[in-house]
């Protein structure tokens, strides 16, 4: 792969598979993998989590992005399991804003460093201003 890769992990199936789908819209040429759910139920797996990061690594890098705390958990695991993909960030960010912005910038062919930067800057995107 020529672009920095994204995995998106949700404890909703529904939700990693939506967003998977709008992105791969807006970025055609970044590889995207969605691990959402636990065997038809909520929750996150981290097995699937690994299979996801393996299906889409790239020499260029990959960013997982995580919806909540213990989809972390199971991430950081993951990475453990994985086993030789230094190239793998997590990235501290809001899931759909983090990961838009991840693709655009993966998609315009930016470094893994500056991609996960400009995920975790929507940390402190403001929305409404009042």
């Amino acid at each position: 792969m020529n672009h920095v890769s994204l995995v998106l992990v949700s404890h909703s199936e529904e939700i990693a598979e939506g967003l998977k789908k709008l992105l791969e819209q807006v970025a055609p040429n970044v590889g995207i993998a969605a691990a959402g759910g636990n065997n038809g139920e909520i929750g996150t797996n981290a097995l699937r989590i690994q299979e996801a990061i393996e299906s889409v690594y790239s020499e260029k890098g990959t960013v997982v992005l995580f919806d909540l705390g213990s989809a972390l958990l199971n991430a950081e695991l993951a990475l453990e399991m994985a086993g030789g993909k230094e190239r793998v960030r997590i990235a501290d960010a809001p899931l759909v804003e983090g990961a838009y912005i991840a693709a655009v910038e993966a998609g315009l062919g930016k470094p893994l460093e500056e991609v996960v930067q400009a995920c975790e800057a929507v940390k402190q995107m403001v929305k409404i201003e009042k």
